[in-house]
């Protein structure tokens, strides 16, 4: 427990150096494009692949459940229900799980392979800010680029629940899309982003932590990257559990 404590403080005071006006705003400019292309863009397929066979996997499943009720639900409830599973909890939540074993193994390994070949010691003499040098770049690239990867994460989930209509049969394209056109409160949107967003410090900063107290050689730097996925997942679980309670309940 007083490991884990320890642990924790020594997580915010890195926090405390990576929050910090950057030293060169060219230099920190190409870093943070570099740090987009590497932690979002690389992930488009990853994203895209995932969504949209879940989508149709979710609109099957409320197609079962709907068929097998006592009670008789119209088809386009398929559509809405689909809609409202992927915005509230699987676009923002498993998505950012599955870009946590992705993105945070990298930040993990990338950090803790210079931490180990002692190029952060090299620039913590030149009297470079090493944390906020390496992570900052990384947090806000995750802040800002993995709202876009939910979005399309959303938009090609529903898509894939359409193409799992089209494939079975078993729903027309007009129940379901009927059922998107639902109104749903607005607030879910915005609630799905915060969290995304919450989601993405995590990912960002943890996996960084992991990898920038990193101590040993290679070993040690996978056996870091292991502990920064676990982790970092951990804290998504519980983030939204918190999130979840104060925004909806």
């Amino acid at each position: 427990m007083l490991k884990l404590l320890s642990a924790i403080g020594q997580y915010f005071l890195l926090l405390g150096k990576v929050i910090q006006k950057p030293q060169k705003r060219q230099v920190f400019f190409k870093l943070l494009m570099r740090e987009i292309n590497d932690l979002g863009v690389n992930s488009f397929g990853l994203t895209l692949f995932t969504s949209i066979f879940v989508g149709a996997v979710i609109a099957i499943q409320m197609y079962n459940n709907f068929r097998n009720s006592s009670i008789p639900i119209p088809a386009p409830f398929i559509g809405y229900a689909t809609k409202v599973v992927l915005i509230l909890e699987f676009a923002p939540t498993i998505i950012s799980v599955i870009l946590a074993g992705k993105v945070g193994s990298y930040i993990t390994s990338s950090i803790g392979t210079m931490r180990v070949t002692e190029q952060i010691d090299a620039l913590d003499i030149m009297g470079v800010n090493s944390a906020n040098f390496l992570i900052l770049p990384k947090i806000l690239a995750s802040v800002i680029f993995n709202p876009l990867l939910i979005a399309i994460s959303m938009v090609f989930g529903i898509w894939g629940g359409h193409l799992a209509g089209i494939a079975t049969g078993n729903w027309s394209r007009a129940d379901y899309i009927s059922g998107i056109q639902m109104y749903m409160p607005p607030f879910y949107i915005w609630y799905a982003f915060l969290k995304t967003a919450v989601f993405a410090f995590l990912i960002a900063t943890i996996p960084a932590f992991f990898g920038y107290k990193v101590s040993g050689g290679s070993l040690e730097v996978g056996r870091a990257s292991t502990q920064a996925v676990v982790w970092t997942i951990v804290a998504i679980i519980i983030a939204n559990l918190i999130l979840t309670q104060m925004f909806l309940s």
